[in-house]
């Protein structure tokens, strides 16, 4: 993992560079109690107690830390994400508190991804003690969960093609003793359609597949987490532009949050018989490429026309919720980097959320905001459901005007669920465009925690 997983350890006594938080309220009376060298230390580096300000502080032969927060009795994940990226390399401890939630950003900051270049200039690792240790261990599974997002959706398609995403996939079910199953190729014709017709104009090494493994006992409540894993996306014979294609390798984010999810489920042993489906594609152009004006069948036994073939993961996604439907789970939450609407509706910064249960979104949206990753609701207004009729087939994949694209494309994946199944669909972005204290630009997870303590609050 791209996040070691040993920068948050047990605070044993163990010789520590302290380090103290101050605002611009409380800065005044720091500085008062401190020696006129040190005043003028923090002068120089124009520390004045703002947020993400970092300063060192000289004190005899050794020095301590200062950092700026917005609220030093009310530490938010991000609190010392900064400091985590400028100190120098060594152990640290808060002085007189414990990190709580910061211990995610602390660690979040210190992400590298080395896979094609190694910065040669890179400090060493910043080491945070807790005497709070047991978070220590969800703490950390949390940061290298992100790590795991980041590091899916930042490397390349050729690289990160369904055969790499399902060999993810094993390697989290052979370490948590999950029954993996994997459909690919031609096979997926008869019982999945769209995922096969979306992916089989792909090059064999980038065949499709449907990749799902499930983990726990039988007699717990069953969840189910489906994740898009569009490999690449060239928009199919509806081709994207230039610009459009650049970051199309990060399509699979849906499946990295799913995969991410899952893994977190299984560490922390939530009471829950988890069905984690990933289908996985290369949406690629070809002599054999699905066409518009196509008419798909689906497993779910829906005819679909081909409006557009750039709106391929809700096809896949179709097939995939179907089956996840069939085993009647409590709850389906599935994660798709699936529209521009969304990023459009609400940024960069904001998963946008779809349910069916007012609890159900509740309950995401306060575990979100609790662990500062909140997600925005959308509507999924049965009045739009219209846009996606077809005169040939029982639906069209892609209405014909621009409004409402996000929950457009939900209330095709709700034709998909099962009735009566309570489903939260994730719009993510999965990237960010930019750099944030712990937050760095490329590959992110926007929703995977939100997600998580949700769970965790029904199941843990």
């Amino acid at each position: 993992m791209s996040i070691a997983d040993n920068l948050i350890r047990p605070d044993r006594g163990q010789d520590a560079i302290a380090i103290h938080l101050v605002n611009k309220d409380t800065f005044e009376s720091f500085a008062k109690a401190l020696s006129g060298p040190q005043r003028a230390a923090l002068s120089a580096q124009k520390f004045a107690g703002g947020g993400y300000q970092t300063g060192i502080v000289p004190d005899g032969e050794s020095w301590f830390a200062v950092g700026g927060v917005a609220d030093p009795a009310e530490l938010s994940s991000w609190c010392l994400a900064r400091l985590a990226e400028t100190l120098p390399e060594g152990t640290y401890r808060l002085h007189g508190r414990q990190p709580g939630p910061a211990m995610h950003g602390w660690q979040t900051a210190q992400y590298t991804f080395e896979r094609y270049k190694k910065d040669e200039e890179a400090e060493g690792p910043r080491v945070l003690l807790t005497e709070d240790v047991a978070k220590i261990d969800l703490a950390i599974a949390e940061a290298v969960a992100t790590g795991l997002v980041a590091d899916m959706v930042n490397t390349p398609a050729e690289d990160m093609g369904p055969a790499a995403i399902e060999a993810e996939a094993e390697r989290m079910a052979k370490a948590h003793n999950a029954d993996l199953n994997v459909i690919r190729g031609d096979s997926l014709e008869t019982g999945y359609p769209m995922i096969h017709a979306v992916g089989r104009a792909a090059d064999r090494k980038h065949a499709p597949r449907l990749v799902h493994f499930t983990w726990g006992s039988a007699d717990h409540p069953r969840v189910a987490i489906v994740g898009k894993g569009v490999s690449f996306d060239s928009g199919g014979l509806d081709v994207k532009s230039a610009a459009g294609m650049k970051l199309m390798k990060k399509d699979m984010g849906g499946a990295a949050h799913a995969l991410a999810l899952a893994e977190l489920i299984m560490k922390a042993g939530l009471k829950v018989y988890l069905h984690c489906l990933v289908p996985t594609v290369e949406n690629a152009i070809s002599g054999n490429a699905f066409r518009p004006g196509d008419i798909l069948n689906s497993r779910k036994g829906l005819t679909v026309e081909i409006g557009n073939t750039d709106a391929e993961g809700r096809l896949i996604l179709g097939d995939a919720l179907t089956l996840a439907s069939e085993s009647d789970p409590e709850l389906i939450i599935d994660f798709a980097t699936l529209t521009g609407a969304a990023r459009v509706a609400v940024g960069p910064d904001l998963p946008a959320l779809f349910t069916r249960r007012d609890q159900t979104a509740d309950q995401l949206i306060a575990a979100g905001r609790a662990h500062d990753d909140e997600p925005w609701r959308l509507p999924i207004h049965d009045a739009y459901a219209e846009w996606l009729k077809s005169d040939l087939a029982d639906l069209n994949n892609a209405h014909g005007n621009s409004f409402a694209g996000a929950s457009v494309a939900a209330s095709f994946l709700d034709r998909f669920v099962g009735e009566d199944i309570d489903w939260a669909h994730f719009d993510t972005f999965a990237w960010r465009p930019f750099a944030k204290p712990g937050r760095p630009k490329g590959g992110g997870a926007l929703g995977l925690r939100a997600a998580f303590h949700m769970l965790r609050g029904r199941y843990g």
